[in-house]
């Protein structure tokens, strides 16, 4: 009988870790791998990915880098004390980043406190890392004061968002502002826009606080074929339309606590050939592209199973041969899906613990002219709540600096439930 009480632990014990060992010989860290998916490639060239920080959200060693389809290093720009946002290869061969680098007592500014932030739009001369233009500003405490997106502009000027003081704007070689609009002007309790989109029931929730308060979360910018600037208003689930010649609001895509469109949404690029809009979906752990005129979602991807779904992603761009590139942010990685839904290329970072914010494939403009809608490829939607509840689990146990980062919920369930049932055991053979 004693031996049979054993047994069952241990093949418990012994099934963790077969699962375990499985997982481990799986895992290739720091590499990419591609999958054969009929006649589907990954769009040909080197990528560009900036880095967040390792680690955790609030350490401060981001890091921009260029990798090869193959995954190696070929370039990289490793800022003291700071997180990287937005990069972007510009015309000019040069790559530009935004960066937030975090200073602490006399590096301060007067009136800022003990821990600040010092943004900075920085132009990079690559393939070195000098810095040959920049565009800076100080800020209180670094979490949601971060820079989180700039664009360089066909006439030379620079679009950039500024999280902090809620507010887009221009500048041009000089440093000089040459177009601003703030959001206390146009989103603000009592403007057309809060009174037509935000529900009566939520106004609390949406009226603007206090000076430091992280009220909009503005977190992209991009200038339009027709010469408007589409903002992302993150805490407001809206995507926003601006003219700037009179700085009003003329299209809005998403509502104020409208989930099923998008929720809490990052770096959304037009696809002006299908009318639609392309966005990171990150609370809803999808990338979706909708229809701007009528909020139809013509295309989803959200993974391939429960074990690759996507966590927080926070960029999507929409490739020439119609793949889609993607920044899985809590799994550490970057996704290239092709028009099927099959991923043909990826890049890990989970060894490093590397939370991606964004991602662009070099020698494919910002903005591209044409490239195909969603409207002509498949969607892949297939977690469901259970499959959505343990990819949620296994992206925040990626950040447990004493587990492996190849551990998922299975294997540490079946290690728990073994080794408890031994501990038990055990304790029973003490008290005799």
């Amino acid at each position: 009988m004693e031996t049979a009480r054993l047994v069952v632990p241990l093949v418990v014990l012994l099934l963790a870790g077969s699962l375990l060992g499985v997982q481990a010989a799986t895992y290739t860290p720091g590499a990419t791998t591609a999958e054969t998916a009929g006649e589907i490639r990954p769009y040909p060239g080197n990528t560009l990915i900036g880095i967040q920080a390792k680690g955790w959200f609030g350490n401060d060693n981001g890091t921009a880098m260029v990798v090869t389809p193959e995954g190696e290093t070929v370039w990289e720009y490793d800022p003291p004390n700071s997180r990287v946002f937005d990069v972007e290869a510009l015309d000019n061969g040069n790559v530009m980043a935004s960066v937030a680098t975090v200073a602490t007592g006399e590096d301060c500014p007067d009136g800022l406190g003990d821990r600040c932030v010092h943004n900075r739009v920085v132009e990079l001369g690559y393939p070195n890392t000098t810095v040959v233009w920049s565009y800076e500003w100080w800020d209180v405490f670094p979490e949601h004061h971060e820079v989180h997106d700039a664009d360089r502009l066909p006439s030379g000027e620079t679009a950039i968002v500024d999280m902090g003081n809620n507010r887009a704007f221009t500048v041009n070689r000089a440093g000089e502002i040459t177009w601003q609009w703030n959001a206390s002007e146009h989103l603000a309790e009592g403007t057309p826009f809060f009174e037509e989109y935000v529900p009566e029931e939520s106004a609390g929730e949406f009226r603007q606080g206090g000076p430091e308060t992280d009220w909009t979360h503005m977190n992209d910018i991009d200038r339009l074929e027709n010469g408007n600037f589409q903002l992302s208003i993150r805490n407001f689930d809206v995507v926003v339309e601006v003219d700037p010649e009179t700085n009003e609001i003329v299209d809005v895509i998403g509502s104020p606590t409208r989930h099923s469109v998008m929720n809490e949404q990052h770096n959304p690029m037009r696809i002006e050939s299908g009318g639609t809009l392309l966005v990171a979906d990150s609370e809803n752990d999808r990338v979706v592209e909708v229809d701007v005129e009528t909020e139809e979602i013509v295309w989803q991807y959200d993974g391939t199973g429960s074990a690759e779904l996507l966590q927080w992603p926070r960029d999507a761009d929409r490739l020439p041969n119609g793949n889609t590139l993607v920044t899985d942010s809590r799994n550490f990685r970057v996704l290239e899906v092709g028009p099927n839904g099959s991923v043909v290329w990826r890049y890990e970072m989970k060894e490093e613990r590397g939370i991606v914010y964004e991602a662009d494939r070099l020698d494919v403009e910002e903005e591209p002219d044409s490239v195909p809608s969603g409207r002509d490829l498949t969607s892949r939607s297939s977690g469901g709540a259970l499959g959505s509840i343990v990819a949620t689990v296994e992206g925040w146990l990626g950040f447990v600096p004493f587990l492996p980062v190849w551990v998922g919920v299975l294997e540490l369930l079946v290690a728990l439930v073994g080794l408890g049932a031994l501990v038990a055991l055990a304790r029973e053979a003490a008290n005799g």
